[in-house]
């Protein structure tokens, strides 16, 4: 009776530890996935708007969740609002952005990377597109004034965020360090005949 007693509980403390192990390895390759994915910007980007694709025809077709994509369209926003901010405010005490050409090259740091960015908006259409499977989330709403007050805060968000560009002289994007070109070899080769003449 001990035995068999220990039997079970044996097989109760390895079952636990299996699923977790095979949770484990599934959250490995899946990031794995992520990281391999993530030199291709332009697939990447290109997954995501066939994803939008699809959720927009599904919501077309049955012609509601309205709710779900108010919602859907203001967390992306956020997170777009996130991917043009910088990581230290320029009103706070973090180091400054460049004003000038002349000053110290400093690449712009977002406060949400690109690959974040896009991963946000991958899981949040995932996300909202499940749950137009789920009636509950099926609210009736005169969707025309969630579309009218959607536009109003895109509007009011981006003006926002341009006045605070501007006042702070940055821009959202970063083209790499300045790089001087070379000069000519034959502008080096005369360069060295003349010294060579006023030494003679």
């Amino acid at each position: 009776m001990a035995d068999a007693g220990a039997t079970t509980s044996t097989e109760g403390s390895v079952g636990p530890t299996l699923s977790k192990r095979i949770i484990k390895t599934l959250k490995m390759r899946f990031q794995n996935y992520l990281d391999r994915s993530t030199p291709f910007v332009a697939g990447r980007w290109l997954f995501l708007v066939v994803e939008l694709i699809l959720y927009s025809i599904r919501v077309y077709f049955i012609k509601g969740f309205h709710i779900i994509t108010y919602a859907l369209a203001i967390f992306i926003l956020n997170l777009f609002i996130g991917f043009l901010s910088p990581m230290e405010d320029p009103e706070g005490d973090g180091p400054l952005l460049p004003t000038s050409d002349h000053s110290e090259y400093k690449p712009f740091m977002r406060r949400l990377p690109e690959f974040k960015f896009w991963y946000g908006c991958i899981k949040a259409v995932f996300v909202a597109f499940v749950c137009t499977f789920i009636p509950v989330f099926n609210v009736p709403v005169f969707w025309p004034i969630l579309l009218m007050y959607f536009f109003v805060l895109f509007v009011l968000t981006m003006k926002r965020q341009i006045k605070h560009m501007i006042k702070f002289k940055y821009l959202p994007f970063s083209w790499g360090k300045r790089s001087y070109a070379k000069p000519p070899p034959n502008a080096i080769n005369k360069g060295k005949i003349s010294k060579v003449d006023k030494a003679g």
